[in-house]
């Protein structure tokens, strides 16, 4: 479609009466913009331009031209304007998918620095712990603790989470304070049900302990409350139980060890992604640096 560029180039050389004057705004040698003019004319089939030594007059059919021209290159100059803009200050709806213990625990304290940066963004959260069809279903992107099995997924790492081990101090009264990792096989060691094993390191150590109690279950959120309970031990990360720890109602035990970074990830369905989910992507990748 070169002749949407040619209409562009023939609206310039009408504005500046000149093909000298046009061909130095638009950056290019005078006679490739005069060999352009002429081959456009000769795609229509019409003279635009009466062209003398000393100036450039338009013809009918070229004032005609010009005017429709010129609302066209007008409005695809405002629709450039109007992407940059959207880039420069990005808003609509941005739909996301994600756990809702991340959501309450990292998203939520978040919120509002974001939604004061970007105040034309609105948000559509799907707090699900299923895996969303990013494909048929209308998310932007979904927040996900592990990384997806379909291939044909982005995947984007946005924090690296380590869980450390709490209890309460009623508990640790009344089973115990364990000096090393072998020791919590003895203990209640609430856990998610896909996490039968707690493997830890301290420096150059590693252990691998069997996390058994009469609680699994499939939320964050009710680990840490069944901790602070005094229900067993927690192996959670620093800012999941932060509000218990500072309140003293958990207490960090064995505070030596740690369990290995796990990944968070930013999953869309393609790269090329609009304004609003860039910017959320790298405020999330930015703020969850040190977890």
């Amino acid at each position: 479609m070169d002749y949407l560029n040619d209409m562009a180039l023939f609206v310039e050389v009408v504005k500046t009466r000149s093909f000298r004057r046009a061909a130095d705004a638009l950056d290019m040698p005078n006679s490739t913009l005069s060999r352009r003019i002429s081959l456009l004319e000769e795609k229509i089939g019409l003279r635009l331009l009466h062209r003398t030594t000393r100036k450039i007059e338009l013809t009918e059919a070229g004032q005609l031209y010009y005017e429709r021209c010129k609302r066209i290159v007008e409005e695809a100059r405002l629709a450039h304007q109007e992407l940059g803009d959207m880039v420069a200050q990005p808003s609509g709806v941005l739909r996301v998918s994600l756990p809702v213990d991340f959501a309450t625990t990292y998203l939520a304290p978040l919120l509002p620095e974001f939604v004061a940066l970007y105040p034309g963004i609105r948000f559509d959260l799907d707090l699900t712990p299923r895996n969303v069809d990013l494909v048929a279903e209308p998310f932007d992107l979904a927040i996900r603790m592990g990384a997806p099995e379909t291939s044909n997924l982005i995947v984007r790492v946005i924090a690296r989470v380590s869980p450390r081990l709490y209890a309460s101090r009623n508990y640790i009264e009344a089973n115990g304070d364990p000096v090393h990792p072998s020791e919590l096989e003895g203990h209640e060691c609430l856990t998610m049900s896909n996490m039968p094993v707690w493997k830890m390191y301290a420096d150059t150590k590693t252990f691998e302990a069997k996390a058994a109690s009469r609680f699994r279950v499939n939320s964050v959120a009710m680990i840490r409350r069944l901790a602070g309970f005094g229900m067993g031990i927690a192996f959670l990360p620093e800012r999941v139980v932060a509000e218990e720890v500072a309140s003293g109602q958990l207490r960090n035990i064995l505070p030596d060890w740690q369990g290995s970074p796990s990944s968070v990830y930013a999953v869309t369905e393609t790269r090329l992604l609009p304004a609003k989910t860039q910017r959320f992507i790298e405020f999330l990748r930015e703020k969850l640096k040190e977890n």
